[in-house]
């Protein structure tokens, strides 16, 4: 699997945001070759060498090289410059730029949102910012492999673009959880549960936030990375994990990974100590298996703000916190977020 390190992103404060690139760069590893690693990104050895100011095909094991496939690419409609990412994968946050005397008036839709098993397919999005510079939020579901369809309106006039998706999932996971363990995703009150989640999945309220997203606990291990395809046992469907997993001892805080509304607040069979940050565009953070809870429903929070602590309540089979960010209701990648104002 490639290994990718994100280049930096220009930021401005307020909603204000530069256009930067979407490039990143590959880390060579052992092994590698410039035909190997062109071949697995679909472009041409030239193309590498030319952005990469390369003048020979020699590579060094832990070099940087950009990647051409990750550029952004950008197309212009009566005067609105449009960004957006050239590919994307499974599970991905991302960002539609959109920059000109006439962005705000532009609506965003993903139309190939209309045939897979996502909330609120299509929706008309108008797009958030100031000074000029816009963007719309989107995302890939995971399971999606079809490419993503997009369409910018601008009065009479539209555009569609279309972008590949990457598979980049690892292998199914087997958990083979015993039946003591499973029977507490039947508990009567996950139906409940999952509505009030939903709830919160469907709100669209200002963008509260103005700074980076950032984790700020002091917890720096994942036990459980973000998008492994499972069965809890070998005749189960296929599920997803939603979010990641951070282990740490009980009682360790939770810190709110940017500025927003607390819209649930409760213990509940699945998710134990819940607790629900809205930050405005149809972004939510989730904060499951808390032990105890430091906020209230209604509350506002900024980022840092402590949440609750660590716990091992609901569907959890040790201490840790499983932390999501959900956009308009699919879950994304948290590392698509973290030190940035936009994915």
């Amino acid at each position: 699997m490639l290994r990718r390190v994100a280049l930096p992103t220009l930021l401005l404060s307020l909603g204000c945001f530069a256009l930067a690139s979407l490039a990143s760069a590959y880390v060579v590893q052992k092994g590698d070759t410039l035909y190997r690693i062109a071949a697995r990104e679909s472009v041409t050895v030239d193309e590498l060498k030319r952005l990469n100011n390369l003048s020979s095909e020699s590579l060094s094991v832990g070099q940087n090289l950009k990647l051409p496939s990750e550029a952004a690419k950008v197309v212009k409609l009566s005067g609105l410059e449009v960004e957006a990412p050239s590919v994307v994968r499974q599970g991905e946050a991302f960002s539609v730029r959109l920059r000109g005397a006439r962005a705000a008036e532009a609506r965003v839709r993903f139309l190939s949102e209309t045939s897979e098993d996502v909330r609120s397919p299509a929706e008309d999005l108008a797009p958030f910012g100031a000074g000029g510079e816009y963007a719309v939020l989107g995302r890939v579901v995971l399971g999606q492999t079809k490419p993503l369809v997009y369409e910018v309106r601008l009065g009479s006039e539209r555009i569609t673009g279309s972008v590949p998706v990457k598979n980049t999932l690892g292998r199914v996971q087997n958990l083979n959880l015993p039946s003591s363990t499973t029977e507490l995703l039947q508990d009567p009150g996950r139906a409940a549960e999952d509505a009030l989640v939903e709830k919160a999945y469907a709100r669209r309220t200002p963008q509260a936030w103005t700074k980076p997203f950032a984790f700020g606990n002091a917890i720096k291990v994942i036990s459980s990375g973000f998008g492994q395809p499972r069965r809890y046992n070998k005749d189960a469907k296929i599920t997803y994990h939603y979010g990641v997993d951070f282990p740490g001892k009980v009682g360790t805080p939770v810190l709110a990974i940017n500025d927003g509304t607390v819209v649930i607040a409760g213990t509940y069979p699945v998710r134990g100590g819940l607790v629900v940050v809205d930050h405005g565009l149809g972004v939510v953070s989730l904060y499951f298996h808390q032990s105890k809870l430091a906020v209230k429903i209604g509350q506002k929070v900024t980022r840092g703000q402590k949440l609750g602590e660590i716990g091992t309540t609901g569907f959890s089979s040790g201490p840790h916190l499983h932390l999501e960010v959900r956009v308009r209701g699919e879950a994304t990648d948290p590392a698509d977020w973290f030190g940035k104002l936009l994915p």
